[in-house]
């Protein structure tokens, strides 16, 4: 299974319709986007995707009006962070900032974290679990950009850069 990773979209409404376009084309299972999406238009664009979107609010989404409705109504399962998806034998822990990652990992069986808010690219394993953040996904350079797949059967996890 491929799972598509973005984060901290910020509204960059352009380059929603290219990690829209790339994870369509790469074919991916899943889409998880780590927060930061900042309003309900930029959300509503992840419509096309063709998977489903699961993911969790971030500090720029927190109070923005029609946000939590339009997840609601389009069938995206968002909620406040973190969020725990188990996913062919795999848990994979979502948040937006990484600051409560290592208390929560103390408590709960995880295999993969995901979470944005840095705009830092980090893929890494440390004792078994893979870290993972794809990094700035709405800046203005092109072919700065990235989002990432993770492949859950190698936990492996790569960048598509844009």
């Amino acid at each position: 299974m491929h799972i598509g990773v973005v984060s901290d979209t910020h509204n960059n409404l352009k380059n929603i319709e290219l990690i829209i376009r790339l994870f369509n084309e790469a074919k991916v299972d899943l889409v998880i986007h780590t927060g930061d999406i900042a309003n309900s238009k930029s959300l509503d664009k992840f419509r096309d995707l063709n998977c489903e979107l699961v993911g969790v609010f971030g500090n720029n989404d927190r109070g923005e009006k029609g946000l939590k409705e339009l997840a609601i109504s389009n069938n995206f399962k968002f909620q406040e962070p973190p969020k725990v998806l188990s996913v062919c034998q795999k848990n994979i822990a979502i948040f937006h900032e990484p600051d409560s990652i290592n208390e929560f990992l103390l408590k709960n069986k995880i295999d993969v974290v995901v979470h944005g808010h840095t705009h830092t690219y980090r893929n890494e394993m440390q004792d078994g679990v893979l870290f993972f953040n794809p990094g700035e996904s709405a800046g203005m350079m092109k072919g700065k950009n990235a989002v990432g797949i993770l492949n859950l059967e190698s936990l492996n996890a790569t960048r598509i850069f844009f």
